[in-house]
């Protein structure tokens, strides 16, 4: 397909504002449709872009940490364009000495090393830590404010010629491509019969400013933020509500005093969102089996870490151009023999 292709986003997220913007600089005629009241799980999250603890502290191996990287170093572009705004501080693993040697030992894994910080200068850069506790900083690991970045993103695809429409897509109906950037479509495209959603809760506390880096501990993370400290996040598999679940973000908000002490009686909000997952935990982006059809969806929770890569994908097989070297490994027919119509 050449340039000027007519093309259909469905969902405002981190993936289909980001393709939507992309389509548009790469010559197409792109409409972004969405509902109003559509949740966005890309609002309800820390806005962490950590390839390294991704897979250092979840798991995964020399090929996903070769991925996420690649999407990760596509976001100073990105955000130069758009006027996303980067927070490139890094992130510190903290905790007790047993566990960081752990991290320590899967960093070396990787020929990664991290930057030892010594107490007094963890007290300087993110004050409250608990006693006895030690950081390891990995400075490859960035952050973005979410609800900004959306905001951002969408002025940009504007400016760009992107067209907004505040509707549900049923169908491509006269467009050449319709890209399935939400994992809500499912009547879309048949892949995405694949997805599992996950709830995930977040706290924030507005009366915490946080520190100059991201936290990552056993069960939690630490995010400083414009709303005030977030502390994710529960993975609640096969939970498909938005309802605030006080009891099952009780390990969570436990997880977090015990990293900082501080925050013991402090008052927080709790919100939810709904992410989407594939099997193997990365997203599918490409062609569907479904004619005029791209799926770019169930980034699970790197929507905004992926989202940059996904977009590049995306874009690619819309233009004619060459996917790149990750497009196999995230193509929705991977799940072909497994899939129900």
């Amino acid at each position: 397909m050449s340039r000027g292709a007519s093309v259909i986003v469905a969902g405002a997220g981190a993936l289909g504002l980001s393709c939507a913007l992309a389509l548009a600089d790469a010559g197409c005629s792109v409409t972004l449709c969405d509902p109003l009241d559509a949740p966005q799980a890309s609002a309800v999250a820390a806005g962490m872009l950590a390839p390294v603890f991704e897979v250092v502290l979840d798991g995964g191996g020399e090929a996903d940490l070769a991925l996420l990287l690649s999407a990760r170093n596509l976001w100073p572009a990105l955000a130069a364009s758009s006027g996303v705004i980067l927070d490139r501080a890094g992130t510190a693993a903290v905790g007790p000495e047993a566990w960081l040697a752990e991290v320590r030992a899967r960093l070396l894994g990787f020929g990664l090393r991290g930057v030892e910080l010594p107490r007094t200068m963890l007290d300087e850069m993110t004050p409250g830590v608990a006693p006895g506790l030690r950081a390891l900083l990995v400075r490859e690991d960035w952050r973005l404010e979410p609800r900004a970045a959306l905001a951002a993103l969408r002025a940009a695809a504007q400016a760009a010629g992107v067209q907004f429409r505040a509707e549900t897509v049923r169908e491509r109906g006269a467009a050449d491509w319709l890209v399935a950037a939400t994992g809500a479509a499912r009547d879309l495209a048949p892949e995405l019969s694949r997805l599992a959603p996950i709830k995930g809760q977040i706290l924030r506390y507005p009366g915490v400013r946080g520190g100059a880096v991201s936290l990552r501990s056993e069960g939690a993370y630490a995010v400083p933020g414009e709303g005030g400290l977030a502390l994710g996040a529960t993975m609640e598999a096969g939970r498909a509500d938005t309802a605030v679940d006080r009891t099952s973000a009780a390990p969570l908000v436990r997880a977090g005093e015990a990293l900082l002490p501080g925050l013991a009686g402090a008052a927080f909000e709790i919100s939810a969102g709904v992410r989407a997952a594939t099997p193997d935990g990365l997203p599918l982006v490409g062609p569907s089996r479904e004619p005029g059809v791209i799926v770019a969806a169930g980034a699970r929770r790197n929507g905004w870490l992926l989202a940059p890569l996904v977009a590049q994908v995306v874009t690619a097989h819309v233009t004619g151009r060459d996917p790149g070297p990750y497009a196999a490994r995230l193509d929705p027919a991977r799940f072909a023999a497994g899939e129900t119509a």
